[in-house]
């Protein structure tokens, strides 16, 4: 049997404004900063022992993980970084302000760009300003690759590959894995291990900082989950 622990990185500066983040690199504001410590310390009571950690290539992910890692005495373990775990990309949402969007737009209509399976946000094009095709980490991506937008059953075909080449081949091995990334890539990784439908999977939430751990049998079924807190 093997643990795979889920962490939402803290909160981010730009959680603390309100605003849209997607692919943007925003940093861990200071309650971000406590709240990766606690889910380390609480990990630390649990007394997991770690094999191997995972993250997205920005910084509020990768921060949090670290954090984590170090508080529990852990953060020598083997790290994979990718961009398959990176935020949902919110497109042209990406920096506005989620009040100033729904005064704009209508209420409705940004929860649905939110909160939606399948309706995309407006799309960023390659050449508009805070493109992830402007951005090094990403320069070796075929083009067609980097979007100008994602819901989440797009965020979920693009870490799916990554869960079927890297993290199962790890759990079947019986290895414990932490994974710390953002609310979209793990809510669509939840989707996929949990078998939740394309409706019921718009009201499930990843609360910043708090380790979600599963205990998975050989054939990565889900046999218990516990949330630290």
């Amino acid at each position: 049997m093997a643990k795979l622990v889920f962490i939402r990185h803290g909160q981010s500066e730009w959680n603390l404004s309100n605003q849209f983040t997607g692919w943007i690199d925003v940093d861990l504001s200071a309650e971000g900063v406590k709240q990766a410590q606690n889910a380390g310390k609480l990990l630390k009571e649990a007394g997991i022992q770690f094999d191997q950690a995972y993250t997205s290539v920005l910084t509020r992910a990768i921060k949090t993980l670290h954090y984590a890692l170090e508080e529990c005495g852990q953060l020598w373990i083997p790290e994979m970084k990718t961009w398959r775990l990176n935020e949902r990309h919110y497109g042209a949402l990406q920096g506005l302000n989620k009040a100033e969007t729904a005064e704009k737009y209508g209420a409705e209509q940004v929860h649905i760009w939110r909160r939606s399976y399948d309706t995309l946000p407006p799309l960023l094009k390659a050449t508009d300003a805070g493109s992830a095709a402007q951005d090094r980490r990403y320069s070796q991506l075929d083009p067609r690759a980097i979007p100008g937008g994602e819901n989440l059953k797009v965020t979920l075909e693009r870490v799916i590959p990554f869960w079927e080449d890297h993290i199962a081949p790890d759990l079947i091995a019986g290895k414990n894995v932490i994974i710390a990334a953002h609310g979209n890539s793990l809510r669509a990784l939840t989707k996929y291990i949990e078998n939740i439908s394309d409706d019921d999977i718009m009201n499930l939430e990843m609360a910043t900082g708090q380790p979600v751990v599963y205990d998975l049998d050989q054939q990565l079924q889900v046999i218990n989950k516990t949330k630290l807190d």
